[in-house]
């Protein structure tokens, strides 16, 4: 059925309309290039920030730092906004750039496939139709679906409610109600202060402590949203805040392996021994203290902020549950000791599949260049592309989300520097004349061999002194290949300038490079 297509029905398609999809939109829109279409599976744009409405949802980091340079916000509400401003912020961008005319809501694409007859890809929609672009830019973002599966024996037996942080009933009334909440992550730590002053009862089941650290959080007054009004203001306090993750990651990717090892030892010891000397002072019961403390680095797992998570304990109607799961029963949780835990309501904060991990890439889904399979290259070469972003065998697209690509700074300001690569490498192609752009295997290689070699502190780091606790910082195949593990500043200049004959070009019909020509590729515009 694809071979009779000649011609595809767009220049570029965007998967996803997250930030990162925004950030691909808005960058294509400003290069000149507007025959895209951004494919989105929910109905509105915004990825996480719309499908989470769970009670207490919020930025983790300063609202000034969570923001597009291209779309600076002076008005932020909070210091630290909360998901409902965060959502409108996101869907405000994409009105400016003309993104919601672009978008094809309620599209899941099921099936990523390249046609080389013709030179473009054929994306399989679930509801049998199908989407054809010259160019593929996938922005599905890091924490790619929900766990649907607890891991849990009888998960699916249980009767009373269930609430999921993707899925938050606010019609149910759990208003002095038996709940059991099953993880402490990120989402975890937000939801159990904001709920557990109504609930009868509130179990949390810990299988890993979370680090926790009060957020200075507060409503922004209107003197500071008038400097922050002021150009150049708010990037001056974005520059620096990455300044200083820069230097982390930079002195994390310098240091030589024998002088790390011992400094990154002292360092966790320490801040080990602070923070259960902080924990046990902000919890009244000292056996709670000592289960919420975490006896692994505060860089192994993402670290939360949250001014109430920890008081939350001191409340005579929440209690931590440190038992293994035994199983999920019809009436609620029972736990190795023989305990059963009824519950009104089960809350499943379980997280994610993440784009580190090779089994989130299904076989058959992902299909390039002669039957390539990205799910079987992940599985048996590892997680790796050049600059983060392109595979060998995979033509004519680009992951803003891929492996070693966080760069420890706001999720904007790294999507925003993927999205450049991307868009500087289709500019270069339309520049030549061509209709193929692939990254050639030998500039991928030696990028992969060179970004494995940098991140031998961080794989030390998560891999072997913190290798006891779960992390998604950690893949299954013990590789660090969440992080980039250079300075934020570096992958900037790098995926900015990266080497245009990095790619070779091809001609439709033809398997011969096309020609450079003699000068450079047109500079991405951009509204600052």
């Amino acid at each position: 059925m694809t071979k009779k297509i000649r011609h595809p029905q767009y220049e570029v398609a965007v998967i996803g309309a997250g930030p990162g999809g925004i950030a691909a939109g808005a960058k294509l829109r400003m290069s000149g290039i507007d025959d895209i279409v951004i494919l989105e599976r929910a109905d509105d744009v915004g990825g996480s920030w719309q499908e989470n409405r769970y009670p207490g949802i919020a930025v983790d980091v300063p609202s000034t730092t969570y923001q597009y340079s291209f779309a600076r916000n002076p008005n932020w509400s909070r210091f630290f906004a909360h998901g409902p401003e965060v959502q409108q912020y996101h869907a405000d961008v994409a009105r400016r750039y003309g993104l919601y005319e672009k978008t094809r809501f309620n599209s899941n694409v099921e099936r990523e496939e390249w046609d080389d007859t013709g030179k473009f890809w054929v994306l399989h929609l679930d509801n049998d139709s199908i989407v054809t672009a010259r160019f593929l830019i996938s922005a599905i973002g890091a924490f790619v679906r929900p766990k649907e599966d607890a891991g849990l024996p009888g998960a699916d037996s249980f009767q009373g409610k269930i609430q999921r942080p993707t899925a938050w009933d606010y019609d149910y009334d759990m208003a002095g109600k038996s709940v059991g909440i099953i993880g402490t992550g990120a989402s975890a730590v937000q939801i159990i202060p904001a709920i557990a002053a109504t609930m009868g009862s509130l179990e949390v089941f810990q299988r890993t402590p979370v680090w926790s650290v009060p957020k200075p959080d507060f409503v922004v007054p209107k003197a500071m949203q008038a400097a922050l009004a002021v150009p150049g203001v708010s990037a001056a306090i974005n520059g620096v805040a990455f300044v200083v993750v820069d230097l982390l990651l930079r002195l994390v990717s310098k240091t030589p392996i024998r002088i790390f090892r011992p400094v990154a030892d002292k360092f966790d010891a320490g801040m080990i021994a602070g923070y259960r000397w902080y924990v046990r002072h902000v919890v009244e019961d000292a056996e709670t203290a000592a289960k919420l403390s975490p006896d692994f680095g505060v860089l192994a797992k993402r670290p939360t902020m949250s001014t109430g998570y920890l008081t939350a304990y001191n409340r005579d109607n929440v209690t931590l549950i440190t038992d293994p799961i035994a199983e999920i029963t019809p009436t609620g949780i029972r736990t190795r000791d023989g305990v059963l835990h009824e519950l009104d309501v089960l809350i499943l904060a379980t997280g994610y599949e993440v784009f580190s991990d090779p089994e989130t890439y299904v076989p058959g889904t992902i299909v390039g260049r002669d039957g390539f399979d990205l799910a079987e290259f992940y599985r048996d070469e590892g997680l790796q592309a050049y600059q983060s972003v392109s595979v060998p065998g995979l033509p004519n697209r680009w992951t803003l989300v891929g492996p070693y690509s966080w760069s420890g700074t706001s999720w904007h300001a790294f999507v925003e520097t993927t999205a450049d690569h991307a868009v500087r490498a289709i500019t270069e192609t339309r520049r030549r004349g061509a209709d193929v752009c692939e990254v050639r295997k030998e500039a991928a290689d030696e990028y992969h061999r060179k970004v494995h070699k940098q991140a031998e502190g961080v794989r030390y780091y998560l891999c072997e002194l913190n290798g006891h606790v779960p992390t998604y910082y950690r893949n299954s195949q013990g590789d660090s290949t969440y992080i980039r593990p250079e300075s934020f500043f570096a992958a900037r200049r790098r995926t900015r300038r990266f080497p245009l004959d990095d790619y070779r070009y091809e001609t439709t019909g033809s398997t011969s490079s096309v020609p450079a020509v003699q000068s450079s590729a047109a500079p991405i515009a951009q509204s600052r």
